[in-house]
């Protein structure tokens, strides 16, 4: 158990413990406000986050930045951004099971520093790992679900939205959801 981010952080930059840590250009251990009340959690980084070291950057993460706007949300003020997993998968696959399994304790490290209220599980991995091996974001998302404690929600990843924009609309009833939740 870690007492501070700094050590967390510098630990997690030198793990190897799978080979994933082989063919990463940067970590992307996670960006925003540690104290945040909303943890949004993907499941690994992509190429652009990869070269830039930040998780949700380029196209997607701009689709997530304007659909937190519309909620006062930012990622540099309100809320903390993390992954599964820390480093990108080859060919932006998902996360093997066994990979998710080795890094899902640095991500259970920054929810205990964090101790959100909420965590928005972006995407059907992020979802499966963190609120059921059985969820359909496509069905599920939106809907709350408390575990230990932490409001979970599940919904539809940024990449997904823009493969599939006729889910912008539900992606979005959801943020609504979250915002009110928040300010109840």
């Amino acid at each position: 158990m870690y007492n501070n981010w700094e050590k967390l952080e510098e630990d997690c930059r030198k793990c190897d413990k799978c080979d994933l840590c082989k063919t990463r250009t940067n970590l992307v251990f996670g960006i925003g406000n540690r104290n945040a009340d909303v943890l949004f959690v993907g499941e690994g980084p992509g190429e652009n986050e990869d070269l830039q070291g930040e998780p949700f950057v380029g196209r997607s993460g701009k689709l997530l930045d304007s659909m937190l706007k519309c909620i006062d949300l930012d990622r540099n003020e309100n809320i903390y951004i993390a992954n599964i997993v820390k480093c990108r998968p080859p060919k932006n696959r998902d996360p093997l099971p066994q990979e998710q399994d080795i890094c899902i304790e640095w991500l259970r490290e920054q929810v205990r520093l964090i101790k959100p209220k909420i965590i928005v599980c972006l995407g059907r991995v992020s979802a499966q790992r963190l609120i059921s091996p059985d969820f359909k974001v496509t069905q599920q998302h939106g809907e709350f679900i408390e575990k230990n404690g932490i409001l979970f929600m599940g919904t539809f990843h940024p990449a997904a939205l823009l493969r599939n924009p006729n889910n912008k609309p539900l992606a979005f009833e959801d943020f609504i959801k979250l915002r009110d939740k928040l300010t109840k």
